[in-house]
């Protein structure tokens, strides 16, 4: 059977990476330590690796027990992966909320702006005049020493221990709907109770995320399991696809952050 039939075409390099990994591992019997990887990455590797594999172990680890981005330790079966194998750090900074309104979309941006990658950072928690982040530990000195401002407020940032990262609670509202096709367009359209054509348009202009991808295309068909989001609509979730109705409508169970 072959691997690649489960996945779609776009994870193919990642699967590769992924299986590299793995071989690297039963080799030369040195652990692995990924990025920070998205929840989808994240199940790529546990389909591949499996929690039940006699000579791998395979461990996801992102800083607090509710973090959506994670790094990913493979180790020899006879080596338990241990919480500073991860190489995490948490660095926090202050900034005054009466004067300067900041966002998730404002700290990260500044962050880019240094030349880091997204896949050196974990979660982001932008909230009551704090800001924190989960980073890895070879770039802190660096976020220290250069992120000095975000917007227009000035900034320092300083390692704070891992148990005082804090997020905010978030809700996922469900509902079954239904659908005319499982395309992006339609099913972005239903959810965000949005026009098909504000769908596409949205979409065109790359302000659509399909598992933490941008895609453009309104005929890219969704699977059960995608995360959705919409840029200044927030995210959603096909959580299940149930068949078709009586008048060929496809039946579906979504849910939307609130």
């Amino acid at each position: 059977m072959d691997l690649y039939q489960h996945f779609r075409k776009e994870e193919h390099p990642f699967i590769d990476q992924v299986l590299s990994w793995k071989e690297q591992v039963e080799l030369v019997y040195e652990k692995k330590l990924s990025d920070f990887l998205d929840p989808r990455e994240q199940d790529i590797i546990r389909s591949l690796i499996g929690t039940a594999n006699d000579t791998i172990q395979l461990a996801f680890e992102g800083a607090h027990a509710h973090a959506e981005r994670k790094r990913a330790i493979l180790a020899p079966y006879y080596e338990e992966p241990q919480v500073e194998d991860f190489q995490i750090v948490v660095m926090q900074a202050a900034y005054p909320e009466k004067f300067v309104q900041l966002t998730h979309r404002d700290a990260m941006g500044a962050f880019l702006s240094l030349g880091i990658k997204r896949k050196k950072l974990g979660d982001i928690v932008v909230e009551n005049g704090i800001i924190q982040i989960a980073l890895a530990k070879e770039i802190a000195p660096y976020v220290q020493a250069n992120l000095t401002s975000i917007k227009h407020a000035k900034v320092s940032f300083a390692e704070v221990p891992v148990t005082a990262f804090v997020l905010p609670e978030v809700t996922w509202k469900e509902a079954d709907k239904t659908v005319s096709s499982l395309r992006l367009d339609a099913i972005l359209a239903e959810i965000y109770q949005i026009s098909r054509k504000q769908a596409q348009e949205a979409i065109v202009k790359g302000l659509v995320k399909v598992n933490y991808r941008t895609v453009e295309d309104s005929k890219f068909i969704l699977q059960a399991d995608d995360l959705l989001s919409l840029r200044g609509k927030g995210r959603a979730k096909l959580l299940a696809i149930k068949g078709q109705t009586k008048k060929d409508k496809i039946r579906i169970t979504a849910a939307r952050l609130v």
